[in-house]
């Protein structure tokens, strides 16, 4: 069956990271922030690279350690080597309904697998954060789409992504129809796959992605 144009169009716009569902009540978390103790380096350098204040910092750490409090220990002063896996991280509520959980987090995991360290749960939460730039968002999005790790979105990723985006409510070919169209209108230079250049042309195209791509602190 062929797609109406203006049923490509609208599904075309759903090419952007779905992610309302992260809100986060920081005031629910229930550790509390003057148990846990951090060096005023650690401090200093978690504020210098992401959007967050003390206060939230201290807050997040109270939500990693509540996934699995047997791992994560509430003195950060020698900054502990821990990780948390995957598995607990992705049944987060925040995280277990959206479609992409487990490649948005794989895409700020170090070792690629999901498993992420402390830093790397705050650099999750304040790229998603209202205060990140587009510019950041963009290259997230863009891993997170990334599906075979190449450096590009090619059809394989695009049909994957929208799969994920409609619950794979489209048929094969409508899925097809859609990535073929979605490649014939961002492809700048012509070889039939996407690059970062390509993806952030399209996406500057959908204006609500800052307000779709973030977590309400």
């Amino acid at each position: 069956m062929i797609l109406h144009r203006c049923v490509i169009v609208s599904i075309l716009c759903k090419f952007r990271l779905h992610l309302k569902g992260f809100v986060i009540m920081f005031s629910a978390i229930k550790p509390s922030i003057q148990s846990i103790c951090f060096s005023h380096a650690v401090f200093l350098s978690l504020q210098d690279c992401t959007f967050f204040t003390r206060k939230e910092i201290l807050r997040l750490h109270g939500r990693y350690h509540e996934l699995a409090p047997h791992l994560v220990p509430m003195d950060y002063t020698n900054e502990p080597d821990c990780k948390i896996p995957l598995a607990l991280i992705v049944n987060m509520p925040e995280l277990k309904e959206n479609p992409f959980r487990n490649r948005i987090v794989e895409s700020f995991s170090e070792d690629g697998m999901g498993n992420l360290s402390f830093n790397e749960f705050v650099d999750m939460f304040s790229v998603l954060s209202e205060m990140a730039p587009r510019e950041l968002k963009a290259i997230y999005a863009f891993k997170i789409y990334d599906f075979n790790v190449d450096n590009y979105l090619c059809k394989e990723d695009l049909e994957k992504t929208l799969n994920k985006l409609t619950k794979e409510e489209l048929t094969p070919e409508e899925v097809e129809l859609v990535c073929e169209k979605t490649i014939e209108e961002a492809d700048l230079d012509g070889d039939h796959k996407l690059s970062f250049a390509d993806f952030e042309n399209m996406i500057s195209r959908a204006p609500d992605f800052l307000s779709t791509f973030h977590i309400r602190i």
